[in-house]
């Protein structure tokens, strides 16, 4: 596989972390939020742990989950790097149409905002979905099994989020979430 296309993969990483991590210096303040090692249990430890199976291959030595289940070729490295860019264009929409309303964690912001507009319109968790096509595209990059135990585990961890996510947001706007959710699908498009 070309080495352009395992820094395209870095340039990508490094895009979202920092585009991250500056604008988490702006949002609004938090009313209320789950306890943090519940928080990091659930949610920041899982994406640790499908990061580090991300990760260089050669941390894993000659095991199973290093073994390939695609080849490690030109074209499938093309795939991989579409699928992120995907994800990195959906993460960075995402986060600018939630603005000042974004947050690490499922929380409740002060003047919190139920946001329909952008990708929202089409998507209730959109930055979920940004974060999945990285890991895929990420994937199919390393082309080895503890790629798909990544993917796993990011989902369900995810899915477990969207499920506490919705429960506050139902809280917090009722019917206007209801019938917002009744026009959306929760991460792909008119399919789920």
């Amino acid at each position: 596989m070309s080495e352009y296309i395992k820094i395209g993969l870095i340039v990508i990483w490094l895009l979202f972390l920092s585009y991250w991590i500056i604008l988490a210096q702006v949002t609004k303040k938090v009313k209320s939020q789950e306890p943090l090692l519940p928080r990091f249990l659930k949610y920041w430890l899982p994406i640790i742990i499908a990061a580090y199976l991300s990760g260089p291959g050669e941390w894993f030595g000659h095991t199973w989950i290093r073994e390939n289940f695609v080849p490690h070729s030109n074209q499938v490295g093309l795939i991989g790097i579409s699928i992120c860019f995907v994800g990195l264009v959906t993460v960075i929409w995402s986060r600018y149409n939630l603005g000042k309303n974004w947050s690490f964690s499922v929380q409740v912001k002060e003047d919190h905002e139920l946001i329909q507009n952008g990708i929202y319109k089409i998507i209730r968790h959109p930055i979920y979905t940004g974060l999945l096509l990285l890991f895929i595209g990420n994937t199919l990059i390393n082309g080895d099994y503890r790629g798909i135990i990544a993917v796993v585990i990011v989902s369900i961890s995810l899915w477990f989020k969207i499920k506490k996510e919705e429960k506050l947001l139902f809280e917090i706007f009722g019917k206007d979430y209801i019938e917002y959710k009744n026009k959306t699908k929760a991460l792909i498009p008119f399919v789920i």
